[in-house]
Protein backbone atom coordinates (compact mmCIF):
# COMPACT_ATOMS: atom_id res chain seq x y z
CA UNK A 1 0.00 0.00 0.00
CA UNK A 2 1.32 3.54 -0.82
CA UNK A 3 2.31 5.90 2.13
CA UNK A 4 2.12 9.55 2.13
CA UNK A 5 2.82 11.10 5.39
CA UNK A 6 -0.38 13.23 6.45
CA UNK A 7 -2.38 12.27 3.10
CA UNK A 8 -5.54 9.82 2.71
CA UNK A 9 -4.38 7.17 0.34
CA UNK A 10 -7.09 4.13 -0.69
CA UNK A 11 -6.99 1.25 -2.41
CA UNK A 12 -8.82 1.92 -6.08
CA UNK A 13 -12.31 0.02 -6.81
CA UNK A 14 -13.95 -0.18 -10.59
CA UNK A 15 -15.27 2.97 -9.80
CA UNK A 16 -12.22 4.86 -10.30
CA UNK A 17 -11.38 3.64 -13.77
CA UNK A 18 -10.02 6.28 -16.21
CA UNK A 19 -10.41 5.29 -20.01
CA UNK A 20 -10.96 2.19 -19.05
CA UNK A 21 -7.43 1.56 -16.98
CA UNK A 22 -7.61 0.90 -13.07
CA UNK A 23 -5.38 3.04 -11.03
CA UNK A 24 -3.70 0.88 -7.77
CA UNK A 25 -4.38 3.64 -5.50
CA UNK A 26 -6.66 6.99 -5.10
CA UNK A 27 -4.96 10.16 -2.80
CA UNK A 28 -7.10 12.64 -1.26
CA UNK A 29 -4.78 15.41 -0.57
CA UNK A 30 -6.32 18.09 1.68
CA UNK A 31 -4.04 21.16 0.57
CA UNK A 32 -1.31 22.25 -1.78
CA UNK A 33 1.46 20.84 0.17
CA UNK A 34 -0.01 17.10 0.37
CA UNK A 35 -0.05 17.20 -3.41
CA UNK A 36 3.15 18.08 -3.95
CA UNK A 37 3.88 15.55 -1.10
CA UNK A 38 1.98 12.96 -3.01
CA UNK A 39 3.82 13.59 -6.42
CA UNK A 40 7.48 13.40 -4.42
CA UNK A 41 6.01 10.13 -3.57
CA UNK A 42 5.21 9.32 -6.85
CA UNK A 43 8.27 10.09 -7.98
CA UNK A 44 10.26 8.04 -5.77
CA UNK A 45 8.02 5.20 -7.08
CA UNK A 46 8.04 6.13 -10.46
CA UNK A 47 4.33 6.19 -10.79
CA UNK A 48 1.87 7.78 -12.85
CA UNK A 49 -0.66 10.20 -12.18
CA UNK A 50 -4.10 11.12 -13.16
CA UNK A 51 -5.99 13.90 -11.64
CA UNK A 52 -9.33 14.11 -11.02
CA UNK A 53 -12.11 16.51 -9.87
CA UNK A 54 -16.10 15.79 -10.46
CA UNK A 55 -15.40 13.27 -13.18
CA UNK A 56 -17.55 14.98 -15.59
CA UNK A 57 -14.83 14.50 -18.45
CA UNK A 58 -12.72 11.69 -17.54
CA UNK A 59 -13.53 9.98 -20.55
CA UNK A 60 -12.65 12.25 -22.79
CA UNK A 61 -9.14 12.04 -24.69
CA UNK A 62 -7.07 8.79 -24.61
CA UNK A 63 -6.71 6.42 -22.09
CA UNK A 64 -3.66 6.73 -20.13
CA UNK A 65 -0.69 4.66 -21.26
CA UNK A 66 -0.46 3.91 -17.28
CA UNK A 67 -2.26 5.29 -14.41
CA UNK A 68 -0.82 4.12 -11.06
CA UNK A 69 -2.22 6.61 -9.18
CA UNK A 70 -5.56 8.53 -8.96
CA UNK A 71 -5.24 12.24 -7.53
CA UNK A 72 -8.59 13.19 -6.65
CA UNK A 73 -9.25 16.72 -5.50
CA UNK A 74 -12.78 16.25 -3.62
CA UNK A 75 -11.21 17.52 -0.27
CA UNK A 76 -10.08 20.64 -2.61
CA UNK A 77 -13.35 22.64 -2.61
CA UNK A 78 -12.81 25.72 -0.79
CA UNK A 79 -12.93 29.62 -2.10
CA UNK A 80 -10.18 30.64 -0.32
CA UNK A 81 -10.27 34.64 -1.25
CA UNK A 82 -13.18 36.81 -3.06
CA UNK A 83 -11.86 40.25 -3.06
CA UNK A 84 -15.48 41.49 -4.52
CA UNK A 85 -14.45 45.14 -4.63
CA UNK A 86 -11.67 43.95 -6.97
CA UNK A 87 -13.67 41.79 -9.17
CA UNK A 88 -11.21 38.49 -8.06
CA UNK A 89 -11.48 35.22 -7.03
CA UNK A 90 -8.84 32.68 -5.80
CA UNK A 91 -9.91 29.14 -5.53
CA UNK A 92 -8.91 25.64 -5.13
CA UNK A 93 -9.57 23.08 -8.25
CA UNK A 94 -11.83 20.78 -6.67
CA UNK A 95 -14.69 23.50 -5.96
CA UNK A 96 -17.58 22.76 -8.27
CA UNK A 97 -18.41 25.70 -10.67
CA UNK A 98 -21.90 25.09 -9.43
CA UNK A 99 -20.38 26.02 -5.82
CA UNK A 100 -18.55 28.84 -7.07
CA UNK A 101 -21.44 30.47 -8.91
CA UNK A 102 -23.49 30.55 -5.87
CA UNK A 103 -20.92 32.35 -3.65
CA UNK A 104 -20.00 35.04 -6.10
CA UNK A 105 -23.97 35.39 -6.53
CA UNK A 106 -24.18 36.40 -3.06
CA UNK A 107 -21.92 39.72 -3.95
CA UNK A 108 -23.86 40.20 -7.42
CA UNK A 109 -20.93 38.95 -9.36
CA UNK A 110 -19.99 35.29 -12.04
CA UNK A 111 -17.64 33.68 -13.23
CA UNK A 112 -18.78 34.20 -17.34
CA UNK A 113 -17.94 30.42 -18.43
CA UNK A 114 -21.15 28.89 -18.37
CA UNK A 115 -19.57 25.28 -18.06
CA UNK A 116 -21.58 22.48 -20.03
CA UNK A 117 -21.39 19.77 -17.45
CA UNK A 118 -23.11 19.92 -14.05
CA UNK A 119 -20.84 19.06 -11.40
CA UNK A 120 -17.41 19.85 -13.39
CA UNK A 121 -15.07 21.82 -11.33
CA UNK A 122 -12.33 24.49 -11.60
CA UNK A 123 -9.86 22.31 -12.03
CA UNK A 124 -11.03 19.79 -14.66
CA UNK A 125 -13.01 22.95 -16.22
CA UNK A 126 -9.12 24.47 -16.62
CA UNK A 127 -7.60 21.33 -17.82
CA UNK A 128 -9.75 20.88 -20.55
CA UNK A 129 -10.19 24.10 -21.76
CA UNK A 130 -13.92 23.76 -21.39
CA UNK A 131 -16.52 27.26 -21.79
CA UNK A 132 -19.93 27.63 -22.92
CA UNK A 133 -21.93 30.02 -25.08
CA UNK A 134 -20.59 33.05 -23.79
CA UNK A 135 -17.17 31.99 -24.51
CA UNK A 136 -18.40 35.12 -27.81
CA UNK A 137 -18.17 37.98 -25.22
CA UNK A 138 -16.21 36.99 -22.60
CA UNK A 139 -13.42 34.30 -23.79
CA UNK A 140 -12.67 30.79 -22.28
CA UNK A 141 -11.26 29.97 -19.33
CA UNK A 142 -7.81 30.98 -20.37
CA UNK A 143 -9.00 34.41 -20.53
CA UNK A 144 -10.36 34.73 -17.76
CA UNK A 145 -7.92 32.97 -15.45
CA UNK A 146 -5.31 35.76 -14.19
CA UNK A 147 -3.16 33.45 -11.58
CA UNK A 148 -2.39 29.74 -10.69
CA UNK A 149 -0.77 26.97 -8.59
CA UNK A 150 0.23 23.97 -9.88
CA UNK A 151 1.89 20.85 -8.52
CA UNK A 152 4.79 19.81 -11.35
CA UNK A 153 5.50 16.25 -12.14
CA UNK A 154 9.12 16.61 -9.09
CA UNK A 155 6.36 18.08 -6.53
CA UNK A 156 7.44 21.42 -6.99
CA UNK A 157 4.88 24.25 -6.12
CA UNK A 158 4.21 26.95 -8.58
CA UNK A 159 3.12 29.87 -8.89
CA UNK A 160 1.97 32.07 -11.88
CA UNK A 161 0.17 35.72 -12.01
CA UNK A 162 -2.12 37.00 -9.62
CA UNK A 163 -1.35 38.08 -6.60
CA UNK A 164 1.68 35.88 -6.32
CA UNK A 165 4.27 36.06 -9.41
CA UNK A 166 6.54 33.17 -9.14
CA UNK A 167 7.03 32.19 -13.25
CA UNK A 168 8.72 29.18 -14.04
CA UNK A 169 11.61 29.55 -17.04
CA UNK A 170 9.57 32.60 -18.48
CA UNK A 171 6.67 30.35 -19.35
CA UNK A 172 2.86 31.65 -18.77
CA UNK A 173 1.87 29.04 -16.62
CA UNK A 174 -1.91 29.64 -16.71
CA UNK A 175 -2.13 29.39 -20.36
CA UNK A 176 0.14 26.67 -20.58
CA UNK A 177 -1.50 24.64 -18.28
CA UNK A 178 -5.18 25.01 -19.14
CA UNK A 179 -6.00 22.82 -21.97
CA UNK A 180 -3.37 20.58 -20.81
CA UNK A 181 -5.36 17.76 -20.09
CA UNK A 182 -3.24 17.48 -16.86
CA UNK A 183 -0.07 16.33 -18.61
CA UNK A 184 1.83 19.10 -16.95
CA UNK A 185 1.25 19.46 -13.48
CA UNK A 186 -1.33 19.52 -11.25
CA UNK A 187 -3.70 22.20 -11.03
CA UNK A 188 -4.24 22.68 -7.34
CA UNK A 189 -5.44 26.89 -7.10
CA UNK A 190 -6.57 29.68 -9.82
CA UNK A 191 -7.25 33.32 -9.58
CA UNK A 192 -10.27 34.67 -11.70
CA UNK A 193 -11.53 37.87 -13.03
CA UNK A 194 -14.70 38.16 -12.34
CA UNK A 195 -17.96 40.11 -13.65
CA UNK A 196 -21.09 41.47 -12.27
CA UNK A 197 -24.23 39.69 -13.21
CA UNK A 198 -26.26 41.42 -15.90
CA UNK A 199 -29.27 43.10 -14.55
CA UNK A 200 -31.29 41.14 -17.13
CA UNK A 201 -31.36 38.49 -20.05
CA UNK A 202 -32.81 38.21 -22.78
CA UNK A 203 -33.26 34.97 -25.30
CA UNK A 204 -34.23 35.48 -28.88
CA UNK A 205 -34.68 32.12 -30.84
CA UNK A 206 -35.52 31.94 -34.41
CA UNK A 207 -35.78 28.62 -36.71
CA UNK A 208 -33.99 28.31 -40.31
CA UNK A 209 -34.86 25.48 -43.21
CA UNK A 210 -31.66 23.45 -43.82
CA UNK A 211 -31.19 25.12 -47.01
CA UNK A 212 -31.64 28.49 -45.92
CA UNK A 213 -28.68 28.79 -43.19
CA UNK A 214 -27.16 32.15 -43.88
CA UNK A 215 -28.60 33.88 -41.26
CA UNK A 216 -27.08 37.44 -40.44
CA UNK A 217 -24.60 36.14 -38.29
CA UNK A 218 -21.91 39.28 -39.54
CA UNK A 219 -25.11 41.75 -38.64
CA UNK A 220 -25.23 40.28 -35.10
CA UNK A 221 -21.68 40.61 -34.52
CA UNK A 222 -21.30 44.10 -36.00
CA UNK A 223 -24.77 45.36 -34.43
CA UNK A 224 -24.93 48.00 -31.26
CA UNK A 225 -27.16 45.09 -29.74
CA UNK A 226 -24.42 43.55 -28.31
CA UNK A 227 -25.08 39.74 -28.31
CA UNK A 228 -22.86 37.67 -25.75
CA UNK A 229 -24.12 34.77 -26.91
CA UNK A 230 -25.32 33.33 -30.60
CA UNK A 231 -26.02 29.35 -30.27
CA UNK A 232 -27.40 26.94 -32.97
CA UNK A 233 -29.06 23.70 -32.00
CA UNK A 234 -29.86 21.47 -35.31
CA UNK A 235 -30.96 18.35 -33.78
CA UNK A 236 -31.99 16.72 -36.96
CA UNK A 237 -29.48 17.95 -40.17
CA UNK A 238 -33.00 16.93 -42.98
CA UNK A 239 -34.78 19.35 -40.77
CA UNK A 240 -34.91 23.33 -39.39
CA UNK A 241 -32.20 24.71 -37.45
CA UNK A 242 -32.77 26.97 -34.25
CA UNK A 243 -30.23 30.03 -33.68
CA UNK A 244 -30.53 31.15 -30.05
CA UNK A 245 -28.86 34.91 -29.53
CA UNK A 246 -28.25 36.19 -25.57
CA UNK A 247 -28.37 39.77 -25.22
CA UNK A 248 -27.44 40.96 -21.39
CA UNK A 249 -27.53 44.30 -19.46
CA UNK A 250 -29.00 47.20 -19.66
CA UNK A 251 -32.34 47.87 -21.79
CA UNK A 252 -32.15 44.15 -22.37
CA UNK A 253 -35.77 43.70 -23.33
CA UNK A 254 -35.22 47.03 -26.03
CA UNK A 255 -32.13 45.40 -27.92
CA UNK A 256 -33.83 41.81 -27.91
CA UNK A 257 -36.68 43.40 -29.84
CA UNK A 258 -33.90 44.61 -32.22
CA UNK A 259 -32.14 41.44 -32.82
CA UNK A 260 -35.62 39.70 -33.04
CA UNK A 261 -36.18 41.88 -36.04
CA UNK A 262 -32.88 41.35 -37.48
CA UNK A 263 -33.15 37.65 -37.33
CA UNK A 264 -36.32 38.53 -39.72
CA UNK A 265 -38.14 34.51 -39.65
CA UNK A 266 -40.59 34.06 -36.65
CA UNK A 267 -38.47 35.04 -33.54
CA UNK A 268 -39.71 34.86 -30.25
CA UNK A 269 -38.28 36.50 -26.94
CA UNK A 270 -38.28 34.80 -23.86
CA UNK A 271 -36.58 35.59 -20.52
CA UNK A 272 -35.05 32.03 -20.06
CA UNK A 273 -33.36 30.25 -22.37
CA UNK A 274 -34.57 26.70 -24.22
CA UNK A 275 -33.65 23.69 -22.18
CA UNK A 276 -30.99 23.00 -24.55
CA UNK A 277 -28.94 25.93 -24.09
CA UNK A 278 -25.51 25.37 -22.91
CA UNK A 279 -25.64 22.10 -22.64
CA UNK A 280 -23.45 19.22 -24.78
CA UNK A 281 -25.06 16.64 -25.87
CA UNK A 282 -24.30 12.49 -24.58
CA UNK A 283 -22.36 9.83 -26.21
CA UNK A 284 -20.02 9.98 -28.55
CA UNK A 285 -18.75 13.94 -29.26
CA UNK A 286 -16.50 15.70 -31.77
CA UNK A 287 -15.35 19.28 -31.70
CA UNK A 288 -14.85 21.45 -34.21
CA UNK A 289 -13.28 24.63 -34.25
CA UNK A 290 -12.54 27.49 -36.43
CA UNK A 291 -12.48 31.63 -37.33
CA UNK A 292 -16.40 32.34 -36.07
CA UNK A 293 -17.65 33.51 -39.79
CA UNK A 294 -15.78 30.28 -41.06
CA UNK A 295 -17.71 27.83 -38.76
CA UNK A 296 -21.03 29.55 -39.47
CA UNK A 297 -20.98 29.03 -43.01
CA UNK A 298 -19.66 25.12 -42.50
CA UNK A 299 -22.73 24.22 -41.33
CA UNK A 300 -23.72 22.43 -44.87
CA UNK A 301 -20.60 20.99 -44.95
CA UNK A 302 -21.48 19.46 -42.08
CA UNK A 303 -24.97 18.02 -43.71
CA UNK A 304 -22.88 17.47 -46.17
CA UNK A 305 -20.50 15.09 -44.40
CA UNK A 306 -23.45 13.36 -42.67
CA UNK A 307 -24.93 12.43 -45.61
CA UNK A 308 -27.77 10.01 -44.02
CA UNK A 309 -26.07 9.50 -41.01
CA UNK A 310 -28.13 10.58 -37.64
CA UNK A 311 -26.21 13.11 -36.19
CA UNK A 312 -26.90 16.10 -33.88
CA UNK A 313 -24.90 19.36 -34.04
CA UNK A 314 -25.19 22.08 -31.61
CA UNK A 315 -22.71 24.99 -30.42
CA UNK A 316 -21.02 28.16 -30.06
CA UNK A 317 -20.67 28.63 -33.82
CA UNK A 318 -20.13 32.75 -33.25
CA UNK A 319 -17.46 32.03 -31.10
CA UNK A 320 -15.78 29.32 -33.05
CA UNK A 321 -16.50 25.98 -31.77
CA UNK A 322 -19.65 23.74 -32.61
CA UNK A 323 -20.36 20.28 -31.28
CA UNK A 324 -21.54 17.57 -33.49
CA UNK A 325 -23.14 13.74 -31.79
CA UNK A 326 -23.53 11.01 -33.80
CA UNK A 327 -26.19 8.33 -32.68
CA UNK A 328 -25.17 6.54 -29.90
CA UNK A 329 -25.96 3.33 -31.92
CA UNK A 330 -23.97 4.41 -34.96
CA UNK A 331 -21.80 1.97 -36.18
CA UNK A 332 -18.00 2.61 -35.26
CA UNK A 333 -16.70 2.74 -39.24
CA UNK A 334 -19.46 5.20 -40.38
CA UNK A 335 -18.64 7.40 -37.79
CA UNK A 336 -14.91 7.19 -38.63
CA UNK A 337 -15.65 7.65 -42.29
CA UNK A 338 -17.73 10.66 -41.06
CA UNK A 339 -14.96 11.98 -38.99
CA UNK A 340 -12.82 12.05 -41.75
CA UNK A 341 -14.93 13.57 -44.15
CA UNK A 342 -15.47 16.57 -41.63
CA UNK A 343 -11.64 16.91 -41.46
CA UNK A 344 -11.42 16.91 -44.91
CA UNK A 345 -14.21 19.83 -45.03
CA UNK A 346 -13.75 22.06 -42.33
CA UNK A 347 -11.01 24.51 -42.38
CA UNK A 348 -9.95 24.33 -38.79
CA UNK A 349 -9.07 20.93 -35.80
CA UNK A 350 -12.02 18.44 -35.62
CA UNK A 351 -11.48 16.24 -32.69
CA UNK A 352 -12.94 13.03 -31.49
CA UNK A 353 -12.92 14.12 -27.48
CA UNK A 354 -15.56 11.24 -26.55
CA UNK A 355 -15.91 8.11 -28.34
CA UNK A 356 -15.99 4.15 -27.52
CA UNK A 357 -12.76 2.12 -28.13
CA UNK A 358 -14.27 0.38 -30.98
CA UNK A 359 -14.68 4.23 -32.67
CA UNK A 360 -11.06 5.69 -31.05
CA UNK A 361 -9.35 2.70 -32.66
CA UNK A 362 -9.86 3.53 -36.02
CA UNK A 363 -8.98 6.80 -35.94
CA UNK A 364 -6.73 9.41 -34.69
CA UNK A 365 -8.32 11.64 -31.75
CA UNK A 366 -6.72 14.51 -32.69
CA UNK A 367 -5.88 14.78 -36.20
CA UNK A 368 -3.46 16.96 -37.50
CA UNK A 369 -2.09 18.92 -34.96
CA UNK A 370 0.54 22.07 -35.59
CA UNK A 371 2.78 22.82 -33.27
CA UNK A 372 3.48 19.17 -31.94
CA UNK A 373 7.02 19.31 -31.72
CA UNK A 374 7.02 22.42 -29.69
CA UNK A 375 4.29 20.85 -27.22
CA UNK A 376 6.89 17.89 -27.04
CA UNK A 377 9.27 19.50 -25.75
CA UNK A 378 7.26 21.64 -23.40
CA UNK A 379 6.38 18.03 -21.97
CA UNK A 380 9.94 16.58 -22.06
CA UNK A 381 10.32 19.83 -19.59
CA UNK A 382 7.68 19.68 -17.53
CA UNK A 383 7.47 15.87 -17.29
CA UNK A 384 10.88 14.27 -18.81
CA UNK A 385 9.88 10.56 -17.25
CA UNK A 386 6.30 11.11 -18.79
CA UNK A 387 4.53 10.67 -15.11
CA UNK A 388 1.36 12.58 -15.48
CA UNK A 389 -1.52 11.25 -17.56
CA UNK A 390 0.66 9.55 -20.34
CA UNK A 391 -0.65 9.22 -23.51
CA UNK A 392 -4.00 11.06 -22.92
CA UNK A 393 -3.66 14.15 -24.62
CA UNK A 394 -2.37 15.17 -28.73
CA UNK A 395 -0.07 13.22 -30.09
CA UNK A 396 0.09 10.80 -27.40
CA UNK A 397 1.74 13.41 -24.85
Amino acid sequence: MLTVPGVTVREATQDDLVGGVRPRWVALPETVEEIAAVMRASAAHDLAVVTVGGGTKLHWGAPPERCDLLIDTCCLGDVLEHAAGDLVVRVQAGTTMETLAETLAREGQELALDVPLEGATVGGTLATATAGPRRLRYGTARDLLIGITAVLADGTIAHSGGRVVKNVAGYDLGKLFTGSYGTLAVIAEATFRLHPLPAERRWITAEFPPDELSFPMRDLLDSQHEPVAIEVDWPDLSGPCTVCVLVEGVAAEERATAVRDLLKPPATVEASPPPWWGRLPDGILIEARGPRLTLAADLPHVRDAAGRFDVTLRGSVAAGAMHVTPASDSDPGQVAAFLTELRSRLSGPVVLLAAPDEVAALVDRWGPTGGLTLMRRVKERFDPDRRLSPGRFVGGL
